[in-house]
C-alpha cells in the first residue's frame, strides 16, 4: 500500500474565539462557554500558528489514517460553532389515536414520555450537562433542545426518540413516536 509522506490541513478561528492545544487536548472558548475535547486516540500532529489558526497534520498515514484528518477539522468546526452559536434539534411527536404526553422535572433536566401507544409505562429520559430542554409554546407536541457541544445535543435527541420505538408490532402501520424534525445551528435549522 502507498502512504501519503504529508497531509496537512488548516482550520481558521472566527474573532471572539480563543483555542488552545495540549498533547491533543482542544479547548475552544467563545462568547457561549468553553467546549474540551480529548482526541488523543488520533495520531495527528495538531499544532497552533498564531492566535486564530490551527494546523492538523499527519505523516506516512494509510488511507484510513488519512480520513482521521477531515474528521478533527470538521470536530474543531462543529466545537467553534457550538461556543459562538450553538446547536438546536427540534423535536416533533407523532401520534394516530393515543396523545402523546410529555413533561419537563427536575428543574429541567428530565423528560417524561406518557400515554405512548396507550402504555401506562412512563419513559424517562435524562438531559446530559449542557442541554437545555423547552417545550414549544408557539408549535403545538413539539420540543426544542439546544446547547453547545453537538455531540451532547445530538445524543439527547437521539435518547428521547429511541425511547419512543414500536416494539414487536408492524412499524408501516405503527408510526407513533417522537421524530426529529428540525436540526443544525440555532437560527439556521435545516429540515430533515
Amino acid at each position: 500500500m502507498v502512504k501519503q509522506v504529508l497531509a496537512t490541513t488548516t482550520v481558521k478561528l472566527p474573532r471572539g474565539v480563543k483555542i488552545s492545544v495540549n498533547a491533543r487536548t482542544i479547548t475552544v472558548e467563545g462568547k457561549r462557554g468553553k467546549l474540551v475535547r480529548n482526541f488523543r486516540h488520533i495520531q495527528v500532529g495538531i499544532k497552533k500558528l498564531g492566535a486564530r489558526t490551527v494546523r492538523i497534520e499527519m505523516w506516512y498515514g494509510n488511507r484510513k489514517q488519512l480520513a482521521c484528518v477531515r474528521t478533527l477539522k470538521s470536530h474543531i468546526d462543529n466545537m467553534v460553532t457550538g461556543v459562538t452559536t450553538g446547536f438546536q434539534y427540534r423535536l416533533r411527536f407523532a401520534y394516530a389515536h393515543f396523545p402523546i404526553n410529555v413533561n419537563l422535572t427536575n428543574n429541567d433536566k428530565t423528560v417524561e414520555i406518557r400515554n405512548y401507544l396507550g402504555e401506562r409505562r412512563v419513559r424517562k429520559i435524562e438531559m446530559m450537562d449542557g442541554v437545555k430542554v423547552v417545550k414549544n409554546d408557539d408549535i403545538k407536541d413539539c420540543l426544542d433542545l439546544s446547547g453547545n457541544s453537538i455531540e451532547d445535543v445530538g445524543r439527547c435527541a437521539a435518547l428521547i426518540h429511541q425511547s419512543c420505538l414500536a416494539k414487536n408490532k408492524d412499524i408501516r402501520k405503527f408510526l407513533d413516536g417522537i421524530y426529529v424534525a428540525e436540526k443544525g445551528p440555532i437560527g439556521a435549522m435545516k429540515a430533515i
